[in-house]
């Protein structure tokens, strides 16, 4: 498998950073990564901006239904935000250099702080299908990562330190505001597998046996990246599926989506009152 050099990278990201300098003013701090059926967020937005992923080139585009595909830029909780309604996934056969190009381009106009949302399985018993969770860290069953191939000392280190992937101030200001607003938020290790299909019972229990708390296909190919560029992260996990391997029951995606319905309301709420706090 061939990586594309350095140039290549900087000639890609820079026509994608023209288009969208073209098409809006704005210079957000921060972007947020709206994951499956988490769409909704985005009419919580005051949208000054909307562009198509297809128009942006270079960009990848969602292939996965419950994705809208656009990059919304606007306010939200008083802040300047870009968004991105859908995101791409390893399994649609995207590289994790497509994976983490929004999040490079984005960076490169100004970005300093990434929120990161997903929808995923919850294997702790002691979580319940409909609840969030904060990410405190996670593991990388992807096989693969970003990071693989040349090193453009001008984003970040070759070899960056991820013993706080997750940063500790914006997590403690996150578990603030969910005490504030009586929404029950769990904390726990996201796992990251490159699907598309669910696991089987042996797999979940391989998963909770290496310290694993919820399951997921996504996620953590941008926090790889944004990390290398030293931006800060926070990641909140909507619990869809219940995936506890003595009752495993079988999943259908209108499920996930229904779940994922049930939970933003309680996402959207921690996430806004944070970047009111910034």
């Amino acid at each position: 498998m061939t990586h594309e050099t350095i140039e290549e990278f900087r000639k890609k990201r820079n026509e994608a950073l023209e288009l969208i300098q073209a098409r809006t003013d704005m210079k957000p701090e921060y972007m947020l990564i709206l994951g499956t059926g988490l769409g909704q967020l985005a009419e919580e937005m005051e949208i000054h901006t909307e562009i198509p992923y297809d128009e942006i080139p270079h960009f990848p585009v969602s292939t996965v239904e419950s994705h809208a595909g656009k990059l919304l830029f606007g306010i939200l909780g008083g802040k300047e935000i870009v968004a991105m309604q859908g995101r791409f996934h390893y399994y649609e056969g995207y590289t994790m250099q497509q994976i983490a190009f929004p999040v490079r381009v984005l960076r490169a106009l100004g970005v300093a702080t990434l929120f990161v949302s997903n929808a995923c399985g919850g294997m702790n018993p002691n979580y319940s299908r409909g609840e969030v969770m904060l990410i405190r860290d996670h593991i990388n069953l992807l096989g693969d990562n970003p990071l693989i191939g040349p090193n453009d000392e001008q984003l970040g280190p070759r070899f960056p330190d991820m013993s706080e992937p997750y940063t500790e101030r914006l997590m403690d200001i996150a578990q603030t505001v969910a005490l504030d607003e009586a929404i029950p938020m769990h904390q726990g290790v996201y796992a990251a597998v490159s699907g598309p299909m669910l696991e089987t019972k042996a797999e979940y229990r391989y998963l909770r046996l290496i310290g694993a708390d919820v399951v997921g296909m996504s996620t953590v190919p941008e926090v790889i990246s944004a990390v290398h560029m030293g931006m800060e992260v926070l990641g909140i996990s909507v619990i869809t599926d219940e995936c506890f391997p003595d009752a495993l029951q079988p999943v259908k995606m209108e499920e996930i989506l229904e779940a994922a319905g049930m939970a933003e309301p309680k996402m959207t709420r921690v996430i806004i009152r944070v970047l009111e706090k910034l």
